[in-house]
């Protein structure tokens, strides 16, 4: 979900236009810049993946003129191509909405943090603990990162988006619509979760090299 005008404060928009540029910014210092330059494969996948994402996020549902609604992938893209790389193709995304008029310039730093940061954060967490926590088990990676982080990771987008309306926005109309579209939360989940576990068992059985937080050799060759 993204914020398509200004229902929020100005002292929140700037607030979270400076988280945003900060994490962001963080991101591209991480980028593996050497592996870019040197591995022209990555790179061709990397852009076909940010052009997808910018192209399905012009398939939005928008029901009020404040919020559209539509998939993220950005679960997804933290798992193959790891935080930094999927966080500059979510700014990329988010910059094509503002280009094509879709979003205002004030709402960039807003829509960062909710698609990006925040999913971003929710995905690698989850990763994590699956990394470090859990036996070396295919299926268990799959649907714990895949299915579930995406769902999670959705929802925390959510919340954190409606949650933003309901304490700071000064129209009690924008309120009321918020907590009408908290309800529908759970039903928004299942479609992110079940995109992103699907690409993500295709790409781990047929080119596991790809998925960046996968290890092959843990998890398929030493079975």
């Amino acid at each position: 979900m993204t914020f398509s005008e200004l229902v929020l404060p100005v002292w929140l928009l700037i607030a979270c236009g400076a988280l945003a540029l900060a994490v962001v910014g963080v991101g591209l210092t991480q980028l593996p810049w050497r592996a870019l330059s040197g591995d022209r494969a990555l790179q061709h996948r990397w852009l076909a993946a940010s052009l997808a994402v910018v192209l399905l996020w012009q398939l939005r549902a928008q029901s009020v003129d404040w919020l559209s609604l539509h998939l993220m992938l950005t679960p997804l893209l933290t798992l193959i191509f790891k935080a930094p790389m999927a966080l500059v193709t979510n700014l990329l995304a988010n910059l094509s909405l503002v280009l094509l008029g879709k979003v205002g310039w004030p709402l960039l730093g807003v829509n960062v943090l909710i698609t990006g940061v925040i999913p971003v954060v929710i995905t690698v967490s989850i990763w994590r603990i699956v990394d470090r926590l859990m036996p070396d088990n295919l299926m268990l990676f799959l649907f714990v990162c895949g299915f579930f982080g995406a769902a999670l990771a959705t929802l925390g987008t959510g919340l954190a988006g409606l949650g933003m309306i309901m304490l700071a926005s000064g129209d009690p109309e924008a309120v009321y619509l918020a907590r009408e579209y908290a309800l529908f939360l759970p039903l928004l989940m299942p479609s992110e979760a079940f995109l992103t576990g699907m690409l993500l068992g295709i790409l781990m059985v047929y080119h596991p090299h790809w998925v960046a937080t996968f290890d092959s050799h843990r998890y398929i060759d030493t079975k």
